[in-house]
């Protein structure tokens, strides 16, 4: 799901830069559909994958219910056309923002989502609406990252506001759009759900020079990279950011350990 700027058009993604840590983002949506139940309604399964990405979840999917009509959607084209090829290349793709998107023709069993509504502002409003295009006994699930107040995150948005970097880019990274776990509970269950929703930290190893910057690359610092267009700008911000980065996260022998707290829902409709 592409993240959009103050001050312009949808940042653009790189797909291959995301997959780099493809094992890593997808172990939490593992996790998470392994609390989803089968769907009650017999017959092909009918699947939204919202903020598909390049298809990385929505081959996990796939690999969970063979059978299954899904259907991936993103607002990033770049992101989709890698997702026709290296995801999921027998689902149905659709370029669609997910907060006008209407899932209630497609009658789902599934709305399932991974690691996209941290960018869509105002997300817990919309979550009625999904569990109501649902069929009866139909689920909705997703997870989001809740990091917003790690290093990685705050050490970023303060050297967007520095004096350096500030009229450039001191509108460009905001808090993520992500409740607290009790949030999501009180809003599944009064649109008539049963709910399950619980939050992990993963302590992630990760290997080689840099590691939590070439993280960051492939989501939290697109932004920043699309809105320096001077390669020059780029590569000095990316040098300050990567010596925070390095004291707040430091290398040992056997990698570097990068606390990720993530969000978990399973609400299926009564």
């Amino acid at each position: 799901m592409l993240p959009t700027t103050p001050a312009g058009p949808a940042a653009v993604w790189d797909p291959q830069q995301y997959l780099r840590f493809a094992d890593e983002r997808t172990r939490p949506l593992r996790d998470l559909l392994a609390r989803v139940p089968e769907p009650a309604g017999g017959g092909t399964p009918r699947i939204l994958d919202i903020g598909c990405g390049p298809g990385n979840s929505t081959a996990v999917l796939r690999e969970r219910w063979p059978g299954a009509r899904i259907t991936g959607v993103d607002n990033s084209a770049e992101m989709l056309a890698t997702a026709r090829t290296e995801g999921d290349p027998s689902a149905d793709y659709l370029l669609a923002d997910a907060h006008d998107y209407d899932p209630a023709p497609a009658a789902p069993d599934l709305i399932a989502s991974n690691a996209a509504l941290q960018w869509v502002e105002g997300h817990l409003d919309l979550l009625p609406r999904w569990v109501t295009a649902l069929r009866p006994g139909g689920t909705l699930a997703f997870q989001v990252p809740g990091n917003f107040e790690a290093p990685s995150h705050v050490l970023l948005a303060g050297l967007c506001r520095s004096p350096r970097w500030r009229a450039a880019l001191g509108d460009t990274v905001r808090g993520g759009a992500v409740h607290q776990p009790a949030e999501y509970l009180a809003t599944l269950a009064a649109s008539g759900c049963t709910v399950d929703v619980w939050e992990t930290t993963y302590s992630t190893l990760l290997t080689g020079p840099d590691p939590v910057l070439a993280w960051t690359r492939g989501t939290a610092l697109r932004p920043v990279l699309t809105r320096l267009t001077d390669p020059g700008e780029q590569q000095a911000f990316l040098a300050e950011y990567a010596a925070l980065l390095r004291d707040a996260y430091p290398a040992t022998p056997y990698g570097t350990v990068f606390p990720f707290r993530r969000v978990f829902a399973v609400a299926t409709r009564r």
